[in-house]
């Protein structure tokens, strides 16, 4: 009886070992799902090159079309597609798609936020409250009369994608998407930076947004930081040094 009563705790204890490092080992899988989120001025066809590098190595890749009628718009088509993957996913964001993934990021299947030139802001804030603490230097951006917001396809290159070649900007200029001015007034309810490890890139030749308002952002959400001498575009402009911070963000995300 002693002995079929130890052997008995030894395959309990076997089987509590094999269930606790199981789970941990689990826990500490690099997640496999991206979801990228664009900006205004651009749609989703700007992160093929980032989504090819991605998906060569391996990840799951879903690039977000925000209709960007208005910000609860935006949040409800990146939550959509999140809600949509199977398992856990790392949200990147570029520009005001950085206020996207602040909000949408609170979702319990994201487990870590990139931010890409793009806007962090804190509950209570709107990336126009940050513009105003420090403005780019693009004064570019034109407004229609019914609410919407384009850049003057005269500065495109110049203040947008000064380091993408000049005829794929002016095709970017003359495809751009027109988002509604009230997004960018819009404060964040619940910044999902505060409790998501979150990683950055600050373009440092970025005339869209100040880099040194994005480096506020970054330091103030305790981002894991890469500068980039690149224009506002560095998504576009620099895909391989884009892709490789997202993989970092993937491999310690779920640990």
């Amino acid at each position: 009886m002693k002995m079929k009563s130890r052997l008995n705790r030894i395959a309990n204890a076997l089987t509590l070992s094999t269930a606790v490092f199981g789970s941990t080992a689990a826990m500490a899988a690099p997640i496999r799902n991206v979801v990228l989120v664009h900006g205004y001025f651009a749609d989703g066809s700007g992160w093929q090159a980032v989504a090819k590098i991605l998906t060569r190595d391996g990840y799951n890749v879903t690039v977000v079309q925000e209709p960007e009628t208005s910000f609860a718009d935006d949040v409800k088509a990146t939550s959509r597609v999140v809600d949509a993957q199977d398992g856990l996913s790392i949200l990147v964001g570029h520009s005001y798609g950085g206020a996207v993934i602040t909000e949408a990021g609170s979702d319990a299947k994201v487990a870590g936020l990139v931010y890409v030139a793009a806007f962090q802001p804190d509950a209570g804030e709107s990336p126009m409250d940050l513009a105003r603490k420090m403005p780019g230097a693009s004064k570019a951006i034109k407004a229609t009369a019914d609410g919407y917001l384009y850049l003057d396809p005269a500065s495109f290159h110049a203040d947008f994608a000064a380091d993408v070649p000049a005829a794929e900007a002016q095709f970017m200029s003359v495809s751009q998407v027109m988002p509604a001015a009230a997004s960018f007034g819009t404060p964040i309810s619940t910044p999902a930076w505060k409790t998501k490890p979150s990683w950055a890139v600050v373009a440092t030749a970025d005339r869209a947004i100040n880099p040194d308002l994005e480096r506020f952002m970054t330091k103030r959400a305790g981002s894991k930081t890469i500068e980039l001498n690149s224009s506002h575009v560095a998504y576009i402009s620099h895909p391989k040094e884009v892709a490789k911070l997202i993989e970092q963000a993937a491999e310690n995300s779920g640990k």
